[in-house]
């Protein structure tokens, strides 16, 4: 046992005793000194190859290292995180989103040129609207509570051709004088509308004791104005002009008005033969109609009496949904009722606008319509037959007006069962 670790070869065969394991270097080793006669090495010898005998033909175990393995195919991306899993709304039925878009969309279109072309029809009216001057030589009395708007229908022919005057009747007579004289008053209460008969003997500012009509003729809107100051202590803050013709063809702008006719009128005077009964009144049947005197048996009381209630019909006719709702029909009804209505020079629209809508509600019955206290509708005068007011009653009545309180029962029209 000794010589196998003595360094030589005993065993007899061909195979060189295994040498101490060393890792390979790149220099090959030296050959063994002390015997010639072995053969040098021609190839680099195995590393793995030494301290073996006959029963150890191969490497030990621990000196063997697994090889690594190349992958054959590209290598596989790491795995993320896993998501919590999302709800998703159910799908909404197609195209119904761009449907309400669209009718919104069409709607506020439609809106727009709605308020655009009503701007147009009001601005339009409001433009064709006369203006005059009706304030007082020296100035308004003090204000009083509430707002007064004088209405007067104006007689004047200056502005109609001689086929007008033939057709609506209303003669050749020169200047003006007003045929009808109201005021709308306009406060907390309910509106009121006061018809002051032409033929009112007062006093005319400068001009002594006279028709109140004669007023107008004299000195105009103004000189008017400062007499129905005067003898009803009532500020007046509006005033609205309507003449012959532009009152005709402001029926006719509306398709006329309908009027319920107690018994029948014939007046050559005023161009009419009416029956009894209600009918469609025209712009001539309808000038005429307010205009009547001879032929009613009140005579101009009773005239201011179907003034009220036509001038109440006509605003009622014009405040209809239809003429307000459509822009053209708005400006058509709004330029003739421009064009045959005068206000004040210093009058606004918003003013002017109340004054309309007072006579609408008057009309729709939310008011009251009355007439000055009369006592003597026959009173002989130097300037002939005239009105004489009831001076108590009238005081009453003006001085609930410049309150802006209920007007007393006692000076209301009756109202039929």
């Amino acid at each position: 046992m000794s010589d196998r670790f003595d360094g030589r070869d005993t065993s007899g065969d061909a195979r060189a005793i295994p040498q101490r394991r060393r890792m390979p270097s790149a220099t090959p080793p030296a050959p063994p000194v002390g015997d010639p006669t072995q053969a040098l090495p021609t190839q680099p010898r195995d590393p793995y190859v030494g301290w073996h005998d006959d029963d150890f033909d191969a490497p030990p175990a621990w000196s063997h290292r697994p090889e690594p393995t190349m992958p054959t195919g590209p290598a596989a991306p790491p795995a993320r995180p896993s998501r919590p899993e999302r709800l998703v709304p159910p799908p909404r039925p197609r195209g119904t989103g761009h449907t309400v878009r669209r009718v919104v969309a069409l709607l506020l279109v439609t809106a727009i040129a709605w308020v655009a072309a009503t701007i147009w029809a009001v601005h339009g009216a409001w433009s064709s609207v006369g203006r005059v001057d009706a304030t007082p030589a020296d100035g308004h009395i003090s204000d009083t509570a509430g707002s007064n708007y004088l209405m007067v229908g104006s007689d004047a022919r200056a502005k109609l051709t001689p086929k007008q005057r033939k057709e609506l009747g209303t003669g050749y007579a020169e200047g003006a004088r007003t045929d009808s004289i109201m005021v709308l008053h306009t406060g907390g209460g309910d509106p009121t509308l006061l018809s002051i008969p032409r033929d009112s003997y007062v006093e005319i500012p400068g001009h002594g004791m006279n028709k109140i009509n004669a007023a107008f003729a004299i000195g105009g809107p103004p000189l008017l104005a400062a007499t129905i100051e005067k003898s009803t202590g009532l500020h007046l803050d509006g005033y609205v002009e309507i003449g012959f013709a532009g009152f005709a063809n402001l029926v006719d702008a509306v398709g006329g008005v309908r009027m319920c006719l107690p018994h029948a009128m014939n007046d050559e005077k005023a161009h009419i033969d009416l029956p009894a009964g209600c009918q469609t009144l025209n712009g001539k049947n309808a000038l005429g109609y307010v205009r009547a005197r001879y032929s009613d048996p009140e005579g101009d009381l009773g005239r201011v009496k179907r003034q009220r209630q036509f001038l109440g019909a006509l605003m009622g006719k014009i405040g209809t949904p239809s003429t307000v709702i459509f822009p053209w029909r708005l400006h058509s009804i709004g330029t003739s009722a421009g064009s045959a209505v005068a206000i004040g020079s210093d009058d606004g629209m918003i003013g002017t606008s109340r004054a309309f809508l007072g006579l609408r509600a008057v009309a729709g019955g939310k008011g009251n319509s009355v007439t000055v206290p009369v006592s003597n509708p026959g009173l002989p005068t130097a300037a002939g037959l005239a009105v004489e007011w009831d001076a108590a009653g009238a005081e009453r009545l003006f001085s609930a007006l410049r309150g802006d309180d209920a007007i007393p029962a006692d000076l209301l029209p009756t109202k039929a069962p």
